[in-house]
């Protein structure tokens, strides 16, 4: 029993056949997300887009928000030029393939100090299982013209009545016209002021 606890300890690596196949398994898979994220990109922004193929903007978007572009060794030209390099002729868009060409290019760009395998790899993780960022989706719409239509404090006539001076609503108050059985015409000021008046003289 004791020798086979050494055995088991002293167990040979791995074939070469083997690790070859479980890298080949890994990079498979690093593959699948790399297309899934380029179908996310592809279609974003457009109800109608397919996610086989994808625009120079989304591209741009793609390199911008999983920081292939560092500002530095790569930039929006650099994105924009790669772009038009693998795109076929006539075309607007470029497929999956074309798209995995453009981050060859770019790898070269953004990772000088690597060797051309390493640096395809680094960008590659940057992308992989990434999504697009959305910015501002929750913030409010509320801005100028809003601002203003929405200040009681700037409306007129009968909508004026209907708030305070806080623009705090005023309720039934302001909607109606309540009558008050005090013997005044509506909006009279002086209410109050004759037996102050009469008190005075006395």
């Amino acid at each position: 029993p004791q020798h086979c606890a050494c055995l088991e300890l002293h167990r040979p690596p791995r074939s070469g056949k083997e690790g070859e196949r479980r890298s080949m398994a890994e990079g498979a898979g690093s593959l699948g997300e790399l297309e899934e994220s380029f179908r996310r990109f592809a279609i974003h922004g457009d109800t109608k887009a397919t996610g086989h193929d994808m625009t120079g903007k989304n591209f741009a978007k793609l390199c911008k928000d999983c920081k292939v572009i560092d500002g530095k060794n790569v930039t929006g030209t650099d994105v924009d030029i790669v772009f038009t390099k693998v795109k076929a002729k006539a075309a607007r868009v470029i497929t999956f393939e074309e798209f995995r060409l453009a981050l060859k290019e770019l790898a070269k760009k953004r990772f000088k100090e690597l060797g051309e395998d390493e640096a395809l790899e680094a960008v590659n993780a940057l992308i992989a299982g990434k999504e697009p960022t959305l910015v501002g989706i929750t913030k409010s719409a509320k801005a100028g013209a809003v601002d203003r239509l929405t200040d009681a404090s700037k409306f007129t006539g009968s909508h004026k009545e209907r708030f305070d001076e806080t623009g705090k609503g005023r309720g039934k108050a302001g909607r109606e016209n309540m009558v008050e059985h005090t013997g005044f015409v509506a909006a009279y000021k002086g209410k109050g002021t004759y037996d102050q008046k009469v008190k005075g003289s006395k």
